[in-house]
C-alpha cells in the first residue's frame, strides 16, 4: 500500500491504523503529532487525534486528506507558552515548510507541493473574494480543508467557526464558476 491508497480508503481511520508504521517510516515528523497536547481551550484532543477527527470527516479527496494530514505538523515545533495555555501563531508556514520538504521527499512535482503547501498555509487564513474569483477551484479545496480542521475542534467552541464556514459557504455559491 502506498499514501495514495492509504488517504483514499473508504474508512480512513482504519486506513491509517493498518498503515501507522509505513505513515511514521515514510513520513516520520508525524509521529511528534502523536500525544502532543494542544494546551489550548479551543482543543480538546491532542495535535494527532485532532488531525485524525478532522480527517475523518473529509470527502474521500487526495489534495485534502493529504493537506489535512500535514496542517498541523508544524505545530509541535512552533508553540508559544502562556501559562497554561499554547499559542500557535505562525503554526500554517511552519507546517506548510515542512509539508514541503516531507513532499519533495517523497517526490512529488513542484507544481504540486506548491498547492498543497499553498492549501496548508492558509488553512488558517479567511477565505476572501478576490482569492475566489482568483483561483475558485483552489478555494473550494480550502474551503473543505477548513470546514474538516474546524469541525475537530472542541464542541463548545465551535460557533465562531460555524458561522464562518456558512459565510464562506454562502460566497463560494455566490461566486459559481461558470465553464468555459
Amino acid at each position: 500500500m502506498n499514501l495514495n491508497d492509504i488517504l483514499l480508503e473508504d474508512d480512513i481511520l482504519k486506513s491509517i491504523e493498518e498503515n501507522l508504521d509505513y505513515l511514521l517510516d515514510i513520513i516520520p515528523e508525524l509521529k511528534y503529532m502523536i500525544g502532543f497536547l494542544h494546551k489550548h481551550p479551543h482543543h480538546h484532543l491532542d495535535v494527532w487525534n485532532h488531525t485524525l477527527l478532522a480527517l475523518s470527516l473529509s470527502k474521500k479527496d487526495f489534495d485534502i486528506r493529504l493537506c489535512l494530514l500535514l496542517h498541523d505538523i508544524g505545530k509541535p515545533f512552533s508553540y508559544q507558552e502562556d501559562g497554561d495555555i499554547r499559542h500557535y501563531k505562525n503554526h500554517p508556514k511552519v507546517s506548510s515548510y515542512i509539508a514541503r520538504l516531507i513532499l519533495s521527499r517523497l517526490g512529488y512535482d513542484i507544481n504540486y507541493i506548491n498547492k498543497i503547501c499553498y492549501l496548508i498555509e492558509k488553512h488558517d487564513s479567511k477565505i476572501e473574494v478576490e482569492q475566489i474569483k482568483q483561483d475558485y477551484d483552489i478555494c473550494l479545496k480550502l474551503y473543505e480543508v477548513q470546514r474538516c480542521d474546524a469541525l475537530a475542534h472542541h464542541p463548545e467552541k465551535l460557533e465562531k467557526r460555524k458561522k464562518y464556514l456558512l459565510k464562506t459557504k454562502k460566497l463560494l455559491k455566490n461566486n459559481i464558476k461558470i465553464p468555459n
